[in-house]
Formats: C-alpha cells, structure tokens, sequence
C-alpha cells in the first residue's frame, strides 16, 4: 500500500507490527528520542514520579536542555535550572546540557547529531515539529505522555492524515524559508493543516538550505500540524552524513501516496512577507506594512537564530547603524554557531552596528527575559508566535519576519522592504 513519509516512519516504529498504519488509526510506537527544557522538564519529571517508576527506562534516549530561564532571571527560573541538573544527575541522563554547554534546544539537538531521517522524535515544547527538516517525525506531546514514554518506552498516535506541498520555482532576492511557512499560513490559517503532516517534496527542495527548512517546519505547529517532514534528499543526505552518530533511514514518500490535499508552492512568485498582531496567519508582503516604527528588533530563535540568519542580518547591518529609538537583539541558537559567527566577523559587525548580542537563550521569544517588551511597544521580530503579551505586556505589539526583513526594520527604525535600504 502507498504510504506517505509520516506513515512509513510510523510503520517501522511499531510496538506491535500485525497494526495497521492508515489515517485514523490509533497505533503504539517507539521513540528515538524525548527532548524537554527547563519549563516543561520539571512538570514532567513530577508526572513520572507520580507514575512510581523510578528509573528512566531508555536513558539515552531522553535529553535535557536549560535554554528557556538561560541565563536564569530570577529565583524561579534558578530552581527550575537545579531540578533539571538534579534528575540528570540521578537518572544518569548524559544528553544534558546546561547553560553554556548548547543553546537552544532545537538548534541544538540535530547539531548534536542526536537525530537523524527516519527518526521520531518528540517534545515537550510545541516547535518540536522543528526536527522535521531533517526528514524526521518531530512532534510535540504533553508532558503527562513525555513522562509515561519515559516509563514504558512507548506511546500512542493517531495515524495523521497528510498535506503535500510540492516546491517548486527559484527564490527571489530577500526571500527565505520564513516567508515560505507565512506564504502557507496566509493562505491555509493557524487551523489549516490541524492534526496534520505537512509534507514537502518538489524540484524547488533545492532553494532551501537545512537551516531555512528548519524555519519552515518550527512553525508548521502555528498551521496545528502535527508534524512537519521534508522529504530526503541530497541536502538532508550530506547533513546526515557529517551529523548522525547512528543508522539513519532516509525516507520519502511513494508517488501514489494518498493526501488530503496537495498544495502548488511557486517559490518565485513569493514576497518577503510579515504577520501584522496579533496571529502568525494575519500575514502580507512587506510591501503592504508602511510607516510602523519599531522599538525593538528581535533575531534569534529556536529555527531563525541559525549561521545562515546571522549572514543575512550582518549582510544587511555591514556600514551602517541601527536607527535611533530602535533597539536591535542578536541571539545565535546556539555556542557552536555563536563561535562561527565569531570566527566570520559577524559579531563584530552587529557590535558595531550597535545592536545586543545575547547567549543562547529562548529568553525574549516567550516574553520571559533578555528584551522582554512594556506597554505599547512595537517589535518585529524573527520568532515563530506574536499573540497578544506573548513576548512581554499585553500592549505590546509584534510583527513576525525573516531576518533580512528585521535587520533592514532595525536600520530604518520601522518596517521596510530591504531591498529599499
């Protein structure tokens, strides 16, 4: 039977292989991985012990990251900082990674090596449909059923019924993976792909690099996907090569493969886009966002805080000065890309500019520090969410773009195509 890439790496999960995968279906299945942070780590870590199991069942399988409270703001983010250190240190977890030792988390997890195609990989935190760019089934879970995956080395899916987006055309000057995910929420809603996998294949596959495709997929979650997947080929084939430290599985799906729908994505007829306040679906091209000044410029992320973010906003940023009234934030994802953007002068230049550069750190993304906004501010910013007080008070405001579109907002001090700068 034809299967779709969600379905062929469900099927090879199998607990029980008499199941049968088609959509609808509830099945059991293994994880290759379960991945918590320091807000959703410590509930969980109270669920599995409510469960009185004791020990992780699959050690290695379980990582940790501190990236949330990173560097910790307060007392409460510190607590919540110690309880991760203290169950890795009792559970005998070696994926941990504390301040300073990665970054965040879904940056971080692939550059580990840590997954690989054909993966499942699940998550306490929503944007782990992330993993997708690297032909991995990413998704996020409650931390209740994290918890019980911790016990039991299995959980449950419902088979997901599948979109295919098939790529094709060439990029225009400006125009990055981000706005390939705004494109698909403007035109299909935060509802558009619910409970779905989004899949995506086509000739146009080529005109997104690994870290562009990890934009596209971080916020397949804002469409109410359940996973995001691109499909193999060379790009996640040389990634997984210099990447994996196990057996990879490269999967693509059959050409007879059965979807819901099947969605054209004409990449050169795509404009640098914006999601105006207060929803990722509430999207235009940049040309349709006149005279909005900003007070903050955010860039940085879990999927747009990559090396190939940093060259686009320093290639903006290069001989000229963040506006005055403007605040200008730069995060790498994570220490390793913070030392290459280093090591290629980048950091130097944003310096110079006269923008912030943060440690890793998903501090301002969710409004909890590092560049957290007051009342009636404007920010743009190259996050995945701009919902009302999202990244700070409620009477702030957040526009949602790529990082050309940011970088070119913090030299103007308001929202501008970068191609008029």
């Amino acid at each position: 039977m034809a299967q779709t890439i969600a379905e062929k790496i469900l099927e090879t999960h199998l607990v029980d292989d008499k199941q049968k995968v088609v959509p609808g279906n509830v099945v059991r299945a293994r994880a290759d991985l379960v991945l918590l942070n320091d807000i959703n780590g410590p509930v969980t870590f109270r669920h599995f012990a409510n469960m009185g199991v004791g020990e992780v069942v699959c050690p290695d399988k379980l990582a940790l990251v501190v990236d949330h409270f990173a560097p910790a703001p307060n007392a409460l983010g510190a607590q919540l900082s110690v309880e991760m250190r203290r169950f890795a240190r009792e559970k005998g977890i070696k994926h941990f990674f504390d301040l300073g030792k990665g970054g965040i988390e879904h940056t971080l997890i692939p550059e580990q090596g840590l997954i690989g195609p054909g993966d499942i990989v699940i998550g306490g935190d929503s944007h782990s449909t992330t993993f997708g760019a690297f032909n991995t089934f990413g998704t996020p879970m409650s931390w209740a059923g994290a918890a019980a995956i911790m016990a039991l080395d299995e959980t449950w899916f419902r088979v997901p019924e599948s979109i295919r987006y098939n790529m094709h055309g060439h990029k225009s000057r400006f125009v990055t993976g981000k706005d390939v995910i705004l494109k698909i929420l403007q035109d299909g809603g935060v509802a558009g792909a619910l409970y779905k996998s989004m899949e995506f294949g086509g000739p146009g596959l080529a005109e997104v690099n690994m870290d562009e495709r990890m934009a596209i997929c971080n916020m397949a979650v804002e469409a109410g996907a359940k996973t995001g997947i691109f499909e193999a080929d060379e790009i996640v084939r040389a990634w997984a090569d210099e990447h994996c430290k196990r057996p990879y599985t490269l999967v693509s799906a059959d050409t007879d493969a059965q979807y819901v729908s099947r969605v054209d994505l004409d990449l050169s007829a795509i404009r640098p886009m914006i999601a105006k306040p207060y929803s990722p679906d509430n999207v235009v091209a940049v040309d349709e966002v006149r005279n909005v000044h900003v007070d903050q410029v955010y860039m940085g992320n879990c999927a747009n805080g990559t090396i190939t973010d940093l060259r686009q906003i320093a290639a903006i940023f290069k001989g000229r000065k963040v506006a005055d009234g403007t605040r200008a934030i730069i995060v790498p994802a994570t220490q390793k890309i913070y030392r290459q953007a280093i090591a290629e002068g980048l950091v130097d230049i944003f310096v110079e500019a006269g923008a912030v550069v943060s440690t890793p750190t998903c501090g301002a993304c969710f409004g909890g520090h590092n560049g957290s906004l007051s009342d009636g501010e404007v920010a743009i910013s190259t996050v995945n969410r701009n919902f009302r007080g999202r990244a700070g008070h409620p009477g702030a405001q957040v526009y949602l773009s790529n990082s050309y579109v940011a970088a070119a907002a913090a030299i103007a001090g308001e929202i501008i195509d970068p191609a008029h700068i």
